[in-house]
């Protein structure tokens, strides 16, 4: 019996628990994620000042949630622009409407490299101007918003619009 007891209390350990993903991030700041799944609890006061402290970097925001059909189409997209310009644009996520549990899910079933943020009632993707999800905001390195796309995004589209404020 106290054999037993050991095998399934070392069982319970979280030695099997994976390190969390450090986030490929352009720059750094004392708001923005670490780990691609650190999910900050965000509402739109604190997701401004992380845009503020992100001045001097283009930043490309996708507003995205685990549920969301066209994000799951959209986000394979994401994750190769980011391959390509994520050295120079930071790419920022907003999960909304969405369990922390599902949308861990999601980024690490996608391979996404880049951090998000977590907005259950989705007040960002509202103040941001965004009707539905997914929608992605192209912010350039003076904190201007220089493009907004409703719905899912080309990859043409997401190029240009990358080589545009990553210029």
């Amino acid at each position: 019996m106290l054999a037993l007891v050991l095998l399934l209390g070392a069982c319970g350990n979280d030695a099997t628990t994976a390190a969390p993903t450090p986030a490929a991030n352009a720059t750094t700041t004392p708001l923005l994620p670490t780990t691609t799944a650190a999910l900050p609890p965000t509402d739109p006061a604190r997701f401004d000042e992380l845009l503020s402290q992100l001045r001097g970097t283009p930043v490309l925001v996708n507003v995205w949630a685990s549920w969301c059909e066209p994000c799951k189409t959209e986000t394979p997209r994401l994750v190769d622009a980011h391959a390509r310009f994520g050295d120079r644009v930071q790419f920022l996520g907003v999960d909304i409407l969405d369990s922390r549990n599902s949308a861990e899910s999601f980024l690490s079933a996608y391979g996404v490299p880049y951090p998000s943020v977590f907005d259950p009632p989705g007040a960002i993707r509202d103040s941001l101007g965004i009707i539905g999800q997914p929608g992605t905001v192209f912010i350039d390195a003076t904190g201007s918003v220089v493009r907004s796309v409703s719905g899912e995004i080309s990859s043409t589209d997401l190029d240009a619009n990358l080589r545009n404020i990553a210029a």
